[in-house]
């Protein structure tokens, strides 16, 4: 079900003050804290002794206090006090998490701590770049799986139908999409021509009239994605062409973590090429993104009981190319680790 070889986002580093956090990841719990000079930590989310949560615990000195007997554990998951007991029991550690922090999220790997390369976290383009703005980013609790929020995103042609009063168009309806399948996921895109301009983008555009939109949806695996939007007058896009000088772009980035098979949770910010630093339009664009958001969620959320444990989709359509082709190479990508983990495991245990 879950590749655990990856990066998710774990929580936004604004979450984590002075107390632990308790978070469900991939069906496992895990406590996250700052440690010794604001450094973020990840533990599992039980203490070795009579496992109560540590997240039940305080935060003492940068570590990691039980909230019980007052066992105590680094941001290496090692044990560093053990009261009443004249030494520190050799069994009395906790499995840590590698993490980052970084463009105001904390990123977490799941899996082989050697194997994780802080350098392939998603890449954020424009981050600090002060000639685009960026608006705050949100949470949105999803009782879906988190397979469906892909489909959904490598699926433009629904803006149609569930966004009628923010993204959609008449184009919308009808052009075909590109698919492209790289290295690291699927990437579904189209150009619509001589269209009106979406409800949404129609107060931030800086030119009159009909235009050309470019949407362009990338999902990487296992479930982080790019949602590239952009509006150019009538006349001046298409593919290969250079964006004009009244271009609206505004980069969508969402990661979703699955917090079990019918959970997750989805965390998201926009970049934009213009109104830096304007948090009037930022509080704007936030608001009509979480509106959208949330038309999307109810739609998930049926999906997913509808769907129960059927195979995937009902009846195929063209417009399940994308979404069909990300599931097949992310399945092959979890069958490969758990078939690379099953020896080792079996080493563990011989």
């Amino acid at each position: 079900m879950f590749l655990k070889n990856a990066w998710y986002v774990a929580a936004w580093g604004r979450e984590l003050a002075d107390k632990p956090l308790p978070v469900s990841i991939l069906g496992e719990s895990v406590v996250l804290f700052r440690g010794k000079e604001g450094r973020a930590a990840a533990l599992a989310d039980k203490c070795p002794h009579r496992r109560l949560p540590l997240s039940m615990g305080r935060v003492r000195d940068g570590e990691l206090e039980c909230g019980y007997h007052g066992l105590t554990f680094d941001r290496t998951g090692a044990c560093t006090r053990a009261p009443c007991s004249a030494q520190i029991p050799d069994r009395a550690f906790v499995r840590a998490y590698p993490i980052e922090e970084r463009y105001g999220l904390l990123w977490i790997w799941m899996g082989l701590p050697e194997q994780a390369d802080a350098s392939t976290i998603f890449p954020v383009e424009h981050w600090g770049d002060p000639s685009w703005g960026c608006n705050e980013g949100g949470i949105m609790d999803v009782r879906c799986n988190y397979q469906h929020i892909t489909d959904n995103l490598l699926d433009p042609s629904h803006v149609a139908w569930v966004h009628v009063s923010s993204f959609a168009s008449s184009a919308c309806e009808a052009t075909p999409v590109e698919v492209d399948s790289g290295a690291n996921g699927v990437t579904v895109s189209r150009w619509m021509m001589d269209s009106d301009v979406p409800p949404f983008y129609a107060p931030f555009v800086k030119f009159a009239g009909r235009c050309d939109r470019k949407q362009q949806y990338e999902v990487r695996f296992p479930s982080l994605a790019l949602i590239k939007a952009v509006l150019v007058p009538g006349g001046s896009g298409g593919e290969g062409r250079p964006l004009h000088a009244d271009a609206f772009v505004m980069d969508s980035y969402n990661f979703m973590t699955p917090v079990d098979e019918h959970r997750t949770r989805y965390y998201w910010f926009q970049m934009r090429n213009f109104a830096p630093g304007d948090a009037a339009v930022s509080e704007a664009m936030s608001a009509g993104v979480k509106a959208a958001f949330e038309e999307d969620r109810v739609i998930l959320e049926a999906v997913d009981k509808g769907m129960g444990d059927e195979p995937y989709p009902g009846v195929a359509m063209k417009i399940d190319r994308g979404p069909m082709q990300f599931r097949r190479r992310l399945q092959r990508l979890i069958t490969e680790e758990q078939t690379a983990a099953t020896p080792m495991l079996a080493a563990s245990t011989a």
